[in-house]
């Protein structure tokens, strides 16, 4: 991942005129006015993860790299017995576990992990909201009051989560149509907590992901940031 340089474009409120009630609300929280547009990210976390709905969880580090100027992120995730990659760059989306971080068990690639991560990074940009201004790939379209959809194209593929607003104007739910398998798309839903300002940015420092079946939650994964950085595209 290459990130581009020259002068940075820097955000006005002017930009949010047009734009769903809640989103305009939800800037106006997290940005300040001349607020430069990012050009990457960078997190390391902790938590817990399931391999499966039906194990027990497990304990799990990670870290994570976004360009925020165009889709694409690598994530790195270490447990005691696996590690795993998921990553999306050039519209080419893939997920490939190592048992001991040597010897791959599981790889995944082809049309339906390009849909699945760029799902993925639509999701987190919450870590790296200047890439959601408008003029962007990303577009806002109302659905209420507390509510709106955030759609992005990129490479010819385009995803949609609907975002989800609480009354201190930050994103705290999400959810989409994923596929849990080769076959089916079912609803994917995540919930982000605990605003902190960081570089002047408000961003969640907790994230959770589940599957609904049946109409019911199932979480696998929830995680905590240990630290993020802005416009620091080197590795850790």
């Amino acid at each position: 991942m290459h990130t581009e340089t020259g002068p940075a474009k820097t955000y006005d409120p002017a930009q949010l005129n047009g734009l769903p009630a809640p989103v305009q609300r939800y800037f106006r929280h997290v940005l300040k006015p001349g607020q430069p547009y990012l050009r990457s990210a960078r997190l390391r976390h902790e938590g817990q993860l399931k391999t499966d709905l039906k194990k027990d969880w497990m304990n799990i580090t990670g870290e994570e790299y976004f360009l925020a100027n165009k889709p694409a992120y690598i994530w790195n995730g270490t447990t005691t017995w696996f590690s795993a990659c998921d990553q999306y760059v050039a519209g080419r989306g893939s997920l490939t576990v190592r048992l001991l971080s040597a010897f791959p068990i599981q790889h995944f690639s082809g049309p339906i992990a390009d849909e699945s991560e760029l799902l993925r990074y639509l999701a987190e940009t919450v870590w790296f909201p200047t890439s959601l201004l408008p003029g962007g790939l990303a577009v806002w379209s109302p659905i209420d009051d507390n509510s709106a959809t955030l759609t992005l194209t990129d490479h010819g593929l385009t995803v949609s989560c609907q975002m989800y607003f609480n009354e201190k104007d930050e994103i705290v739910h999400y959810q989409a149509q994923r596929y849990s398998d080769m076959t089916h798309r079912i609803p994917w839903t995540g919930q982000v907590s605990d605003y902190r300002e960081t570089d002047g940015i408000r961003i969640p420092f907790h994230a959770s992901a589940a599957w609904v079946i049946d109409g019911v939650e199932q979480p696998y994964a929830r995680f905590t940031l240990r630290e993020i950085e802005f416009d620091q595209p080197h590795p850790y």
